[in-house]
């Protein structure tokens, strides 16, 4: 049953070019809100969902468990669990609450993620996730002890396909060579930082990692494994002009890459943020968008984004602008 149930998943992800990130519903984004966001994303096809253990514990009165709450509940009052694809995450929760973080973060330890896995999926109202991330690395912890916890959830049918987000290339070939060596069930969706600009060499994101070029190598040279992108429209700063891009995206290159957009957007008529989308999408490497919204507005631009086909010559101009 695992292998059929990990069979389709993969299938389903594989189709996806849209997934919608639930970060701060229950906070920052109240339920009543959030609720109407899931219930247009699904109306427009939308099917990948994603939360996490921990979201968003650094809202003011946040505790990490609202977003998966809330999820949870819109799931079973629609009865849509098996028409949605549901993923959260595991290891970034402070332990104890409120403790500094990131020093506090659970890690991804097998008691953790067997305990972790019975809490969320309470939350979620589910027996099962179809992706289960790796959130944040844990280096204190063998890799060996941590797949093989991801392992024997898949064998059980708990978990369709595991998932690592902020993980080096280096770590992420480490772990696939090590489950290949015990046959363990492999990192198949790698979720990382990914955006237009790309932050400058210098620039510490930690433990957030951006898509790199060593990793979009080693995803087209191994093949099977899905990239996502979260962050991709850097909260508005693209088209708001009362929003400022994160000083990580300071520098020549991307000034001039931002012009580049911007000219094009405006020759098109096409909003900036949905060049984003659709120039993720649709690249030779694909990536997919992980989108936070908080309004309608958002999420329907989003998402024509998403299925809006830049004529190639757009596509060179955005590739080569530097």
């Amino acid at each position: 049953m695992s292998g059929t149930y990990t069979e389709a998943v993969r299938r389903r992800l594989g189709a996806t070019r849209l997934c919608l990130g639930t970060m701060y519903f229950g906070t920052t984004v109240p339920e009543d809100t959030a609720r109407l966001l899931l219930d247009r994303y699904f109306e427009r096809g939308g099917r990948l969902i994603d939360t996490a253990n921990c979201y968003a514990f650094w809202a003011e009165g946040g505790t990490g468990e609202e977003s998966e709450s809330v999820v949870g509940r819109w799931i079973e009052d629609r009865g849509v669990r098996e028409d949605v694809l549901l993923a959260t995450k595991v290891g970034s929760r402070p332990e104890p609450p409120g403790a500094p973080w990131p020093e506090s973060a659970e890690g991804l330890r097998a008691e953790v993620i067997r305990e972790q896995f019975a809490r969320s999926a309470e939350r979620l109202r589910t027996d099962r996730f179809d992706v289960y991330f790796s959130h944040i690395d844990d280096a204190d912890t063998e890799l060996g002890e941590t797949l093989k916890a991801f392992d024997a959830l898949v064998r059980a049918g708990s978990v369709g396909v595991v998932g690592a987000s902020n993980l080096t290339s280096a770590r992420l070939a480490a772990a696939r060579d090590l489950s290949v060596k015990h046959e363990w069930a492999p990192y198949e969706v790698v979720q990382l930082r990914h955006t237009y600009l790309t932050p400058g060499p210098d620039a510490d994101i930690a433990p957030q990692l951006a898509i790199d070029a060593p990793m979009t190598g080693y995803v087209r040279e191994e093949g099977g494994i899905l990239l996502q992108g979260y962050s991709p429209l850097l909260g508005g700063a693209y088209t708001r002009a009362d929003r400022e891009f994160a000083p990580e995206y300071a520098g020549a290159d991307n000034a001039r890459r931002l012009e580049t957009l911007r000219t094009l957007s405006e020759a098109l008529g096409v909003d900036a943020g949905r060049l984003v989308l659709a120039w993720m999408v649709g690249g030779e490497q694909p990536v997919t968008p992980v989108l936070g919204v908080s309004t309608l507005a958002q999420l329907d631009e989003a998402m024509d984004g998403a299925t809006y086909d830049l004529p190639p010559s757009v596509r060179e101009e955005l590739d080569t602008a530097r």
